[in-house]
């Protein structure tokens, strides 16, 4: 049987937002929520994070919240998930980043149930191909051979710092390689914007998780708060995604 787990990766440095993900919202680090929700997909959940001084803290979260973690290069990211997954025994990998704190992990447990039963190792999954949920939901899923290939042949700084660039666009393997989009949500929410990398995203998280126990919420109740709410998701609607 394959064993597939959940790899976030996090770090305390954040050239827009210095620490946030141990910004409170609630009483509690965000950090928490992303956690708790990851875990409700039923899959490990890892922590990847590295071994700058900084990320002590991290280290020590992951103990005391008795998270599995590895601690790689801060730059070398697909370095760091390539170790992460091989010490842990990971047959297929899901990437998520820290920074969601709203991530639906029930839609993470599905998509991979759905890969799992397909037993193609050359399959790449994600909801994010095509963009119709909110950034703060993103995941990916990938085998540990795509995944090798990657750590051993990608070169370009963007490629390892950014974990699957390689795997999607690099010809000698995007030609085997199935691209996939995951479960719509029935509409396009790709507008909206749940997760954090600014001082305007922390307040748009802090409302909703404060004032409507958004993290307590599955994905489509999720997805009709921020569209009931359009006060709210336009405090952030201006923010530029930083590119790949």
């Amino acid at each position: 049987m394959q064993r597939a787990g959940i790899i976030s990766q996090v770090r305390m440095g954040s050239t827009r937002l210095p620490s946030k993900v141990l910004l409170p919202a609630g009483g509690r680090p965000l950090l928490d929520y992303h956690v708790a929700r990851l875990r409700q997909s039923g899959l490990p959940v890892l922590l990847a994070t590295t071994t700058e001084p900084a990320d002590d803290v991290l280290a020590a979260y992951a103990e005391t919240h008795a998270l599995p973690y590895h601690r790689g290069s801060e730059t070398d990211v697909l370095a760091r998930y390539f170790e992460t997954a091989q010490r842990f025994g990971l047959d297929v990998i899901v990437r998520v980043t820290s920074d969601c704190p709203l991530v639906d992990g029930h839609l993470i447990g599905a998509a991979v149930a759905r890969y799992l039963a397909e037993d193609n190792p050359l399959v790449y999954r994600s909801n994010a191909i095509v963009r119709t949920f909110p950034r703060g939901l993103d995941f990916e899923i990938f085998s540990m051979e795509m995944l090798r290939e990657a750590y051993t042949n990608a070169t370009l700084p963007y490629e390892r710092e950014h974990v699957t660039p390689y795997l999607k666009a690099n010809p000698a393997t995007a030609g085997r390689v199935l691209y996939r989009d995951e479960i719509w949500p029935g509409g396009d929410f790709s507008r909206f914007r749940i997760t954090l990398d600014t001082a305007e995203d922390y307040e748009v998280l802090c409302t909703l998780i404060e004032q409507y126990g958004a993290a307590e919420l599955g994905v489509a109740d999720l997805l009709r708060l921020l569209e009931a709410h359009p006060e709210i998701m336009s405090i952030n609607a201006h923010i530029e995604q930083k590119t790949t």
